[in-house]
């Protein structure tokens, strides 16, 4: 199933719901919790650490990215971006956890 969430908190809440979803495109800023802060209770809980996560943002210097993968996102994409893209991101995920 495809789920949303208006941000960070809505996003935890929703994996907890839907045990299901396996990929997350996340953006840096949102309201009430940002991707960032997300990522850190994301990967520090139990609920769903395992959870594939793309960030796609506007967010696009270097330490924008770095940062973003220190938090534990598995790629970030840069906006603007062609749908091209994400679906390679997803495959070589895809790939990279099958070879696993």
């Amino acid at each position: 199933p495809l789920v949303y969430a208006l941000d960070g908190r809505q996003a935890l809440e929703r994996l907890q719901e839907h045990t299901d979803v396996d990929l997350v495109l996340l953006d840096i800023n949102m309201p009430n919790m940002n991707g960032l802060e997300f990522l850190a209770q994301l990967r520090s809980g139990e609920a769903r650490p395992d959870v594939t996560v793309v960030i796609i943002s506007t967010e696009g210097r270097e330490e924008d990215t770095a940062r973003g993968l220190e938090a534990g996102a598995d790629a970030y994409i840069k906006k603007p971006f062609h749908s091209e893209e994400i679906l390679d991101v997803i495959q070589r995920l895809e790939a990279k956890g099958s070879a696993a």
